[in-house]
């Protein structure tokens, strides 16, 4: 039997599915709702994040020290609050839709980086501290930050119980990771299994139109994680540590935050006429950034390699 040869690209595990998801629902609907266990994935997005998280929360190692820590806290928590700033700001000042951006897809999109294309570009040009730093930073993954935003600045109604039960699943995961190695490794392995499922599963709930509207917003808005975003958590990076490394290469969206909009939309009715353009636009950043992150750091690495290089040359008298 001949097999067919596949090539992989950055982001590839929720695309892929998510766009023969949106294949299905726009060219035969009927297909999908054709009842039990098929039906059920398509429908239960919000069980399928949940158990996402869970396996998340389980294969992340929380243990950092030192500098890792200093590293690891400043550049997300710079990420995460210029996410809530540049999202309350399209609120309230642009009726929350800036050139098809809405504080939901900005603030969704911004604030959860991959921590998997993190490790790879600080694998190899980054130091201890970096690779370290990633124990801080996979803490912001989920929901739960956007859910906290919008609901503390008015722009959403979101219960507390709601907010504790979005977090609730990686904070599981996480323990039962830290408690018992053997099944972390276990648990760990459903990570990638759990988010194809969830990008077919949000895929089959949006249509060509609703992907193709958020194209180009959706580009604006990896343009913007990378290279507006990143750049000032670079300054701050080296304003604290005297390096950016780690900054630029955190600049990204990563794959799980596809799913933010349809977790707000699940407790908050309003988002969800929006939900699907908002999934497009994370979707198109989380693409985007995954090219546009290495590019990003390889550059401030070089730079900073030269600024190094001209800091050790002595100085002709």
């Amino acid at each position: 039997m001949k097999h067919i040869h596949y090539r992989r690209f950055p982001g590839d595990t929720i695309v892929v599915p998510m766009v023969i998801g949106v294949i299905l629902n726009s060219l035969v609907p009927s297909f999908l709702e054709i009842g039990s266990f098929w039906t059920s994935i398509v429908h239960g997005t919000g069980a399928l994040v949940g158990i996402f998280l869970f396996f998340l929360g389980a294969s992340m190692n929380i243990h950092s020290a030192g500098l890792a820590v200093k590293k690891g806290s400043i550049i997300i928590i710079t990420k995460i609050a210029l996410s809530i700033l540049l999202g309350f700001a399209v609120a309230f000042l642009f009726h929350d839709s800036f050139l098809g951006l809405s504080s939901l897809a900005i603030i969704g999109g911004i604030s959860v980086a991959n921590n998997a294309l993190y490790s790879g570009i600080v694998a190899t040009m980054g130091d201890d501290s970096d690779k370290g730093a990633v124990g801080i930073t996979s803490l912001s993954v989920g929901p739960t930050v956007t859910m906290i935003a919008l609901s503390t600045a008015g722009l959403a109604s979101v219960s507390v119980s709601a907010i504790i039960g979005s977090i609730l699943p990686l904070v599981l995961g996480i323990a039962i990771g830290a408690l018992f190695p053997e099944l972390k490794k276990i648990l760990s392995a459903g990570v990638t299994p759990s988010i194809i499922v969830v990008g077919f599963a949000l895929g089959a709930n949006m249509s060509f139109a609703q992907l193709f509207a958020g194209g180009i917003s959706g580009i604006l808005l990896g343009v913007i994680t990378t290279l507006v975003i990143g750049s000032v958590t670079v300054l701050m990076e080296k304003l604290f540590c005297r390096d950016g490394i780690a900054a630029a290469a955190i600049s990204s969206t990563a794959a799980s935050a596809v799913a933010n909009p349809q977790a707000l939309a699940d407790v908050d009715a309003r988002y969800a006429a929006i939900c699907p353009i908002a999934t497009a636009q994370i979707a198109a950043s989380v693409i985007v950034t995954s090219f546009l992150t290495p590019w990003f750091a390889a550059e401030i690495a070089k730079r900073q390699k030269h600024s190094r290089k001209a800091e050790e040359e002595p100085t002709e008298a």
